[in-house]
């Protein structure tokens, strides 16, 4: 059974499941789906669009599914899926998606603290750290088990690899390869993220290779791709080494220096 303020307001044509609270003064829009056993403490606003799973913590003031700050979005039927196990603190907005993509996802077990935004049509992993007031902007990828500290600007379409930290106060307008550190002013390479790896179950030798991975590829006399071909031909291309390769040939906006 549900618990639900009798000062909140729940649009008939809203789907929830069961076990929910839903605390004074929340607003739950129409085209919306709760999943069960979600917390909405008091002062949550789910706009039109979400899609929001199973156990997550909302705090007050977070506003989720809202209108894209997009000029180009013209009042199309798009969506905001967020999964399951998220604590959403106060004052978050996450935006729905635009017809580029149609929907902003947020995954599972993420923290996302205070004041911080996610634009439309983002993507963010699982087991995320996302800081207080760092803000996300359009069709921007956060892959799984990032860690971005507070006040980070990210530009749009930028794509965060796994396993990351971000300095506080960063701006970034490249790409941020997994496994690495990014700090200082302007952003760029600042060692692999070693205590983040040792803590997730990484052992030394698989750290190693990464680190000799990015000593070829920060360190190279050449072009990133014949760094990348160097690192083909002088190294055991192990999982992680190869998700290094793809995502740096993949890269649109080019990665930090």
């Amino acid at each position: 059974m549900n618990q639900i303020s009798p000062l909140a307001f729940v649009h008939p044509e809203a789907k929830l499941g069961d076990n929910n609270i839903i605390g004074p003064f929340c607003y739950i829009d129409r085209n919306t789906i709760l999943g069960d056993g979600n917390i909405l403490q008091n002062s949550v606003t789910i706009n039109y669009g979400a899609r929001i799973g199973n156990n997550n913590e909302i705090m007050p003031g977070a506003s989720l599914s809202t209108k894209p700050q997009d000029l180009k979005f013209k009042g199309e039927d798009s969506i905001c899926e967020i999964g399951d196990g998220n604590s959403i603190r106060e004052n978050v907005t996450i935006s729905r998606g635009t017809a580029s993509k149609g929907t902003t996802i947020v995954g599972n077990n993420n923290l996302l603290m205070e004041n911080m935004h996610i634009a439309h049509d983002c993507v963010i992993g699982n087991e995320c750290i996302i800081g207080n007031s760092t803000k996300l902007a359009g069709e921007v990828i956060i892959e799984d088990r990032a860690i971005i500290s507070a006040t980070v600007l990210v530009h749009q379409f930028c794509h965060v690899g796994s396993y990351v930290m971000v300095q506080g106060g960063s701006r970034t307008s490249m790409d941020i390869p997994p496994f690495i550190i990014a700090g200082k002013e302007p952003i760029r390479y600042a060692g692999v993220n070693i205590i983040g790896l040792r803590r997730r179950g990484f052992s030394n030798e698989t750290i190693e290779l990464i680190h000799n991975a990015y000593r070829i590829l920060y360190n190279f006399t050449g072009t990133r791709a014949e760094a990348i071909e160097e690192i083909r031909r002088t190294m055991t291309i192990t999982p992680e080494i190869q998700y290094i390769i793809d995502f740096v040939e993949a890269s649109q906006r080019g990665i930090i220096k």
